[in-house]
């Protein structure tokens, strides 16, 4: 059988056709010849659509019966353009003459899908936060160097080892290096993607791998640069200049011209309204413009329309207008031809030709990847992450894309590398396509693992002169002023100021979104019925504690169950160490239950095993309430020991430096019969214990603490503890100590109503408590690192 003619445009073959003029575009449809229907083919239009149409049914079906197997779209793409390609169903004269037909070929086919990807480039800009990059932590940039670096020094290492012959040529020297370049990179937008695709974007882990590709993307395109400049100067130092003058223009015009312009649109814009539609045309005109720009000062087209995306303000309105508008089309139509057609180039029989260079080209794929999975599996290791965890971001980090298959792509086309490497190039992408999702499915659990902290993000580890952010949920309209005054409680100073982030959460009737409102303190009114009310409190809250708190206020319109996630994933990203939560019990005026609501109960349970920082639960059962301005406010402490304890003195300790607060700690100590064992527990409750015992400056001058100590042998004795110092104290602090079995707290588990404040915590809730104090149930932050397995 004759073989197919290749796609690629760029052959040494010599071809004979006619081409017809003007060309022909649109057909009759098949009633133009009904003898030979398929004479519709022979127009652009008809052909063009009958490619993309098999190309996204074919994708789509392979991708339906794949993604029980966990096999991700951009797998099934390519899998779906290796059986369209020449060596399957090339081979069939009827489907050639739809995707290899002389005349048109795929060149038009190519044309559409590259246009395509320009504009999916585009948006990556837009979507990537640039201040990301330049805001990073010292372990994100490290990481997004280390994985740029760490496989060129092994290519180069690859490339010299292989070296054998002394005059090797130059077309596969620099083969060789392109390849070892590209295999380094890092691409943002294939992150995202794999991150989106296994529903871990928002997770701690997403985030670190997110910020730490951002360093790497821009490293890459400094590096790219930075050869290419050499490389010009070695040919010609005047032509470098002038390409250098030329890019420093353009970038200055991007960002100091097209950004400002686009700031003014959105000035302009009413808030609350769409942008115009002219302005999101516009926009797109001078993206495409930008790209052929670039490529027409011998750049690549790519980067020019990345870097306007770049200068494009993220976010509502405009960003995010361009995203809702352009994604949906680019991603589903425009991208899957791109790389369904790119994976058709592939041609197995010349991998089979080149024996030399297929070898070579397979042992650096997985020498690169494997430098670069260990350089960041290595680094997120030594950075106190868990082992499991670590894999996981090892993987991600050197997970392969649409990005990589694109440079190969362009490569091939530019005769850069040779058709046998590009074969290779594209099922190594492949194998890491499938299998990365795959493994990181297995070691890392997107349920249990979505807030895992990585960072110490509690009351016990915050620097003293750091501001205390904490995250105060509401409910009711009830739940302020509880919540108001827990917060004047914690004592804000100078020196170490209070965040607050005001969430009110509303389960969601009536409609089919969620919504979630940002609040701004000039608003006179919302759409939301009782939410501004309730917010105004906290801003007045703001006024009287003017250049010591701040306030910024949210409403979340969500469904009860996912109502957790809008507080975890708001402390994931305002990095608070604090979350107050409301008890889900309403207590009357007369002190008897007045009202249950075990969606609020569920909320707070949930994000008590997923939070990524430490949790309150404010139980109010409205008793006596003071103001600050008042002479005294009186706290108490019920300290057994435990990580939980620790946190609970930690905030205690806090309040203590207000003048006005008298704090009173009362440690239950059970009689060992002489016998004095130490574990680390205790030698750290000793010595957070020391500074109260002798009431120093450790916490400040003026602290009025008094410590006592009472023994407690069995869980009688601690409730009988519990009901003789509930009336003495405005609020008591305890903490949550779930799970944690001792002799104090023996036999109490057993009768106990609400798990989730712990046994003492659900002593003092408990109706048989004859007592309107008001408690506080503390949970210090479950600090991933403490158990690295």
């Amino acid at each position: 059988m004759v073989e197919a003619p290749s796609p690629l445009p760029h052959q040494n073959d010599t071809y004979e056709f006619c081409i017809i003029l003007p060309p022909r575009i649109n057909s009759a449809g098949i009633w133009e010849n009904l003898v030979y229907p398929s004479t519709m083919l022979t127009y652009s239009l008809p052909l063009l659509e009958m490619q993309i149409v098999m190309i996204f049914v074919s994708s789509h079906l392979i991708y339906a019966i794949l993604k029980p197997l966990g096999i991700t779209l951009f797998a099934s793409q390519i899998i779906a353009g290796l059986i369209l390609g020449p060596p399957i169903m090339g081979k069939l004269n009827a489907f050639r003459n739809i995707f290899y037909r002389r005349e048109l070929g795929v060149e038009m086919i190519d044309a559409v899908s590259v246009f395509g990807f320009t504009l999916f480039i585009f948006l990556t800009g837009v979507k990537m936060d640039v201040k990301m990059a330049f805001n990073s932590t010292k372990k994100s940039v490290v990481i997004g160097i280390i994985s740029l670096l760490s496989p060129i020094v092994v290519g180069i290492v690859l490339h010299k080892t292989f070296n054998e012959h002394k005059r090797m040529n130059d077309v596969i020297k620099t083969e060789r290096i392109v390849g070892t370049l590209i295999e380094s990179t890092t691409s943002f937008s294939v992150i995202a993607c794999v991150l989106t695709e296994l529903k871990i974007i928002n997770s701690e882990l997403g985030r670190l791998a997110l910020s730490s590709a951002s360093v790497g993307d821009l490293s890459t395109l400094f590096l790219v640069q930075i050869i290419s400049l050499s490389q010009d100067w070695a040919t010609s130092p005047l032509l470098a200049l002038q390409r250098v003058l030329v890019a420093f223009l353009f970038i200055t015009i991007l960002f100091f011209v097209f950004r400002p312009l686009m700031f003014w649109v959105i000035k302009k814009t009413p808030e609350g309204e769409p942008i115009e539609e002219v302005y999101i045309v516009a926009i797109l005109m001078v993206a495409i413009g930008c790209a052929i720009f670039t490529h027409w000062t011998q750049q690549a087209p790519l980067i020019g329309a990345f870097l306007f995306g770049l200068a494009v303000p993220d976010g509502p309105p405009l960003g995010s207008t361009l995203i809702n508008k352009f994604e949906c089309f680019v991603n589903g139509i425009f991208l899957a031809v791109y790389i369904t057609a790119s994976a058709m180039r592939v041609n197995p029989r010349k991998m089979v030709s080149n024996p030399p260079r297929v070898k070579f080209s397979i042992i650096s794929f997985f020498l690169t990847f494997l430098a670069k999975f260990m350089s960041c599996f290595i680094a997120s290791f030594v950075s106190f992450m868990p082992f499991r965890d670590s894999l996981a971001f090892g993987l991600i980090m050197s997970s392969k894309g649409v990005v990589e298959l694109a440079y190969f792509s362009t490569f091939r086309d530019n005769w850069v590398i040779s058709e046998a490497t590009f074969s290779v190039a594209v099922f190594a992408i492949l194998v890491n396509a499938t299998v990365i999702p795959l493994l990181v499915r297995f070691l890392y659990d997107p349920v249990s693992r979505k807030y895992a902290g990585y960072k110490r993000r509690n009351l016990m580890h915050l620097k003293p002169d750091a501001e205390l952010r904490v995250l105060a949920c509401i409910h009711w309209p009830e739940n302020v002023s509880a919540m108001i005054d827990l917060l004047d409680l914690t004592c804000p100073m100078k020196e170490s100021p209070n965040v607050i982030y005001a969430l009110h959460l509303i389960e969601l009737m009536a409609r089919d979104s969620p919504v979630f409102i940002a609040h701004h303190k000039h608003e006179t009114n919302t759409n939301v019925g009782g939410s501004f009310e309730d917010i105004l409190a906290f801003y007045q809250y703001e006024q009287n504690n003017w250049g010591l708190v701040t306030v910024n206020a949210f409403t979340a319109i969500s469904p009860p169950k996912l109502m957790h996630e809008d507080i975890c994933t708001m402390a994931l990203d305002k990095q608070t160490s604090f979350i107050i939560l409301p008890f889900h019990r309403k207590w009357s005026v007369n002190g008897s239950v007045e009202a249950e609501n075990n969606v609020v109960r569920n909320v707070n349970c949930s994000v008590l095993d997923r939070s990524p920082c430490s949790v309150g639960i404010l139980i109010d059962r409205g008793g006596r309430r003071k103001s600050m301005k008042s002479s005294s406010y009186s706290v108490g402490i019920l300290f057994l020991g435990g990580k939980d304890d620790r946190e609970a003195l930690t905030v205690a300790k806090r309040m203590a430096r207000d003048p006005r607060v008298k704090l009173t700690v009362i440690r239950l100590i059970a009689y060992q019969d002489g016998r004095d064992v130490l574990d680390w527990d205790t030698i750290m409750d000793i010595e957070i214990l020391k500074d109260v015992k002798q009431n120093n400056e450790v916490l400040g001058n003026g602290c009025d603490i008094m410590y006592l100590e009472e023994v407690s042998d069995s869980g009688s004795q601690t409730a009988k503890i519990i009901r003789s110092v509930a009336d003495y104290y405005d609020l008591i602090i305890v903490g949550r100590r779930y799970g944690v079995e001792s002799i104090q707290s023996m036999g109490l588990s057993e009768w106990s109503e609400f798990p989730e404040l712990g046994i003492v915590g659900d002593l003092f809730a408990s109706t048989d408590l004859d007592s309107r104090v008001s408690v506080l149930v503390v949970q210090q932050q479950h600090y991933i690192a403490e158990s690295r397995h």
